[in-house]
């Protein structure tokens, strides 16, 4: 069992938890994930580590409610405890001297960004933050990135907050004033990163994006995560979740994302709050 030491609402429907996990919280790197079971009859789930505290023995996973089981851990409150916790899992993020470094978080994958850009500016980087939500009231971390990013931009979709329009437009900007940049790293709706990884191609510059396919064991052995990235099979949680953004085969990607869509529609709502139909 891994007791939650404190939970922080971020944001409509995103959470954070800092959970007890010692020996996940000194192992972690940036890029790495875990998977969690809320309870003995609950799913496993793929979470990034958004951040840890060795000396504390903490880790910080950060989560939007999208289905059930992110909605029942989301009841969970400070003392209670996760039933598992495994990790750190999947290949860190390559840290090294690059020079300018762009960092893209879409939504939620504004935690997962974070780590990744601390860790870049530790290594001597000049790291600038893009990060994009569809309102001001879903932009997570905004001081944290500020403080990990030379330069950090906001954009909305509906111009609540910083610009008004996509990270993308921003991204075509920094480009187009000839900035010499040497890594975009991007995290977010497959979307996003797909168009991310089209303007990139087409400067020529390297992108890597953090995938998080439907995942089952985490360890390699199901299969259940596999992408396809150039003309490889790889498996997301050994193999990644980080690969080369012009690489992936997003078509294929989004058509294995929606396999279970109706699925998960269905066991939404029958664990909802107040419903009266019969949970199986």
């Amino acid at each position: 069992m891994y007791k939650i030491i404190t939970k922080t609402r971020l944001a409509a429907s995103i959470n954070r938890l800092d959970v007890q996990a010692p020996e996940i919280a000194g192992r972690a790197r940036p890029g790495q994930f875990v998977v969690l079971r809320v309870n003995d009859t609950g799913e496993r789930i793929p979470l990034t580590v958004a951040g840890q505290d060795p000396a504390g023995g903490t880790i910080s996973l950060i989560f939007q409610e999208t289905g059930k089981t992110t909605r029942a851990l989301a009841q969970l409150s400070a003392g209670d405890s996760i039933r598992d916790i495994l990790g750190p899992l999947g290949t860190p993020t390559k840290i090294e001297h690059i020079g300018n470094v762009v960092v893209i978080g879409g939504g939620v994958g504004a935690a997962e960004v974070l780590p990744v850009a601390k860790a870049f500016k530790a290594a001597g980087n000049t790291v600038t933050g893009i990060v994009g939500a569809r309102s001001r009231e879903l932009i997570i971390l905004e001081n944290e990135l500020k403080a990990a990013c030379d330069k950090l931009y906001i954009t909305t979709d509906d111009g609540s907050s910083g610009r008004k329009g996509f990270v993308s437009d921003v991204l075509k900007e920094i480009i187009a004033g000839n900035a010499a940049i040497g890594l975009v790293y991007a995290v977010g709706p497959v979307p996003m990163m797909r168009v991310v990884a089209n303007i990139t191609r087409e400067a020529g510059i390297k992108t890597t994006v953090s995938l998080n396919p439907i995942m089952l064991d985490g360890t390699g052995m199901c299969g259940v995560c596999r992408v396809r990235v150039g003309d490889m099979v790889k498996f997301a949680c050994v193999d990644g979740p980080e690969f080369d953004a012009h690489q992936v085969q997003w078509d294929e990607l989004i058509s294995r994302l929606a396999g279970f869509r109706q699925e998960e529609k269905i066991s939404l709502e029958q664990h909802a709050p107040g419903c009266t139909c019969k949970k199986e």
